[in-house]
Formats: C-alpha cells, structure tokens, sequence
C-alpha cells in the first residue's frame, strides 16, 4: 500500500515529464535537477506532518511548522523549476512560512496572536506575487510599451490643455 502510495505520484509526475519534453534529455541528472523537490523537500514535510498525525497522535503541534513550510517549499520549487519561473515565485517561500504558522494555528490551540504574523506574511507574499507576476508579463507583451508611453502622452497632453481660466 505504501509503495503504492509513493511509487505512483513519482511516475506520473515522470511521465508527465517525459510527454512535454520530447526529444529533451532524458538522464539521471536532468531527472534530479527537475525533480528535486519532489523527491526530498515534499517527502520530508509530509513527515513531519505523518509525525504530528499519526505517530505522535496529535500531541506535538511544533510539528506543523516545519511541516508547512518545506511543503510549500516544495510545491513552489517544484513549480519554479519544471516551468523556469524563479522569478516570479520566489514570494511562496514567504507564503510556505504563513501555511506553517496557520497549520499550527488551525490545527494547535487556536492562539489569536499567531494570525497577526500569518496575516502579514501571506499579505506581503500574495501582493509580492502581484507586483512580479504584472512585470512578467507586462515584459513579455510587446505591444503594451506603446499604449502605456500613448497614455502617458495623453495625460501629458490633457495636462496643458486644461480648460478652467484661473481665478485671481
């Protein structure tokens, strides 16, 4: 059951690897340098989460936090490295920090100072996210320069042409 468990999540992911890289290379170090995450950073948060479920019966909530954060962390490099986006995710390492303050908030005594520190994060990290996904994008439209440089012409423009005499 285990090994079925582990084994088939790692070959889909494989397979799905091997479809949308035809005629890529295909070793056992491109393998690893892709799969990196998945194969030790995703592993080790969902033992610390199997810990805190299952052989410590809930008792010790600390363990949460660890467990939170490398899943997050795992989830965002692996994203990161399998679409080349470094650029624009490295706000989920801020993001992964808050989903381990939260599991240990939901899932522990429920202490309402926790959500402070959890609220500030994930607001930095979703608004950091906002500003760097916007200028990925704005950077690979090509046509966007022109209306932007046009609109600031035009507020130029409505700017000297104002219409209202000034009273003395």
């Amino acid at each position: 059951m285990i090994k079925k468990a582990v084994l088939a999540p790692v070959l889909l992911l494989l397979g799905v690897y091997l479809f949308l890289n035809p005629g890529g290379s295909t070793g056992v170090g491109t393998i690893f340098a892709t799969f990196w995450p998945t194969l030790f950073v995703i592993p080790l948060g969902l033992f610390f989460h199997w810990l805190h479920f299952s052989l410590m019966n809930s008792k010790h909530k600390g363990l949460l936090i660890p467990g939170g954060i490398l899943l997050g962390a795992g989830v965002v490099s692996q994203i990161a490295t399998l679409f080349d986006l470094w650029a624009v995710m490295w706000p989920g390492y801020i993001l992964a920090v808050a989903l381990g303050l939260f599991e240990f908030y939901w899932l522990g005594s429920r202490n309402k100072w926790l959500l402070i520190p959890i609220n500030i994060l994930t607001v930095i990290g979703l608004l950091f996210f906002a500003v760097f996904s916007l200028d990925s994008v704005l950077h690979h439209v090509v046509f966007v320069q022109p209306l932007v440089a046009l609109a600031v012409l035009l507020g130029g423009a409505w700017l000297l042409v104002d219409r209202k005499p000034k009273t003395k």
